[in-house]
Formats: C-alpha cells, structure tokens, sequence
C-alpha cells in the first residue's frame, strides 16, 4: 500500500473531458473501485475532484512516491492490465470524452498535501466544502532556475499570505512517458501552482484579494506573463467525498 509522506516526486495532473451528465458516475465507480487497486501497486490517488466551472469534467491526481519513471510504467501497466480494470474499464470510458489531458509534474516546495485525518474518507463519505484554486502557466519553454526559483521563493510566499494557506507549486517533470498507451502532454513545459481554501466564499475572498494585489499585479505575474505563450488554465475544484486532498 502506498505510503502518503508529502508530495511525490512526481505526479500527474489529469482533466477528463466527460459525457453530458455522467460525471457522478464516473465518480461514484473511481471511489469505489479505481483508489485501493491502485494504491495496492505502489501508486497513489492524491485527489479527486469536481471542476466547479464545467459540470462534465473530471479532475483528479495520480502520483509515484518513488519517482521513478519505470515503476510508474510498470504500475500503470500492471493496473490496466489487471483484474479491477477488466471488470470496470469499460464503465468508466463510457463515461468519457476524452482522457489525454495530462501533465506529468514534479513538485517545486516541499509542502504537506493532507489537512486533517490522514486516513483516506470511506466509501460514501460527504464531501468537505473545500475549494483547490488550481492555476497551470503554459510555457515558451521548461522554466530555468530563476524562475523556479522565483516561483517557489517569491510566488509562493506571496499566494500563501493572500490566502493564509499553504500553496505548492509545480514544474513539468523533465521525464519520459513510460506507459505510451495514456498520452501526456509531453511538449507543453508549464508552472503550476495549487491553493487550499476552506470554502467558496474564501476561495473568492482570495481571488478578489490577488487581483488587488499589486506585487502580483507589478512584478510576479508579469515574470509569469512574459514567459508563458497562452493564458494560464484556472480551475476551481471541489473534492469528492473520498478525495485526500480534503
């Protein structure tokens, strides 16, 4: 079983793209079925989500405590080719669009992930009022040391004090896709960055409170700006009732 000590060292971000109203479903199977079964060959599911700004997406986080690009080949191999995913794949990709929008990451400040109980939620159990503010900066090219630097040195800080949460940061993680069978988005080097807020109206305390904010607004965000080559992807997302983000 999986042990969760933090943040791994590496991590995928993954956005589905559902059916018209079969979001709950694909929840109600991945809580029940796809998170022990997972876990059980070393990977771990560190967060399941609702996107509050697309009721037919999916969001959800999949990391390797050990980092190593070959295991996480060798796990995934082993899960979609074992028994849980036999039984239940073809339930869970009725549910879906499309599963190919995934950034492999690794994180840049070394931020305890879980609030409360570290044991994860049993099946069934409500979900928390929580709001992840998720913010993902496609880059020109892979960040440089200055501007992981600035990100986890001068980024962070400033986020955590607007929010009065801690905030972890990520950068693309320079590895190769050891399991071609799920695509990644591989070319697409990024700064990605996840805030805990207690609840919506906090969440858009927050917001409002870095709008205002003129650091962000005279020097951090225009650094960000000048590297990035789109608009950054936001999201607001609700953890499902068995999420460990809590």
């Amino acid at each position: 079983m999986t042990s969760f000590d933090g943040w791994p060292p590496l991590l995928e971000l993954r956005q589905y793209a559902l059916r018209p109203g079969r979001r709950d479903d694909l929840i109600e199977l991945f809580d029940a079925e796809f998170v022990e079964s997972q876990e059980h060959l070393g990977m771990g599911v560190y967060g399941q989500f609702r996107d509050l700004g697309d009721p037919d997406r999916f969001v959800w986080l999949r990391g390797y405590p050990d980092g190593s690009p070959d295991r996480r080949g060798e796990a995934l191999a082993a899960f979609y080719g074992g028994p849980v995913w036999a039984e239940h794949g073809r339930a869970a990709n009725a549910t879906m669009l499309d599963s190919d929008d995934v950034f492999l990451l690794a994180p840049l400040t070394d931020v305890e992930p879980f609030a409360g109980d570290p044991d994860r939620p049993p099946v069934g159990a409500e979900p928390t009022e929580s709001v992840y503010d998720v913010t993902v900066c496609l880059l020109d090219q892979p960040a440089d040391r200055t501007l992981r630097d600035d990100v986890s040195g001068v980024l962070a800080p400033l986020l955590s004090g607007l929010a009065d949460a801690p905030v972890a940061c990520f950068a693309s993680a320079s590895v190769p896709n050891t399991f071609p069978a799920l695509p990644v988005r591989a070319d697409e080097p990024v700064i990605a960055w996840l805030v805990r807020l207690p609840d919506a109206a906090a969440h858009a305390d927050y917001r409002r409170r870095l709008d205002e904010s003129r650091p962000w607004q005279r020097s951090v965000w225009p650094r960000l700006e000048s590297a990035s080559r789109a608009k950054p992807l936001r999201l607001r997302l609700a953890p499902t009732g068995r999420s460990r983000l809590r």
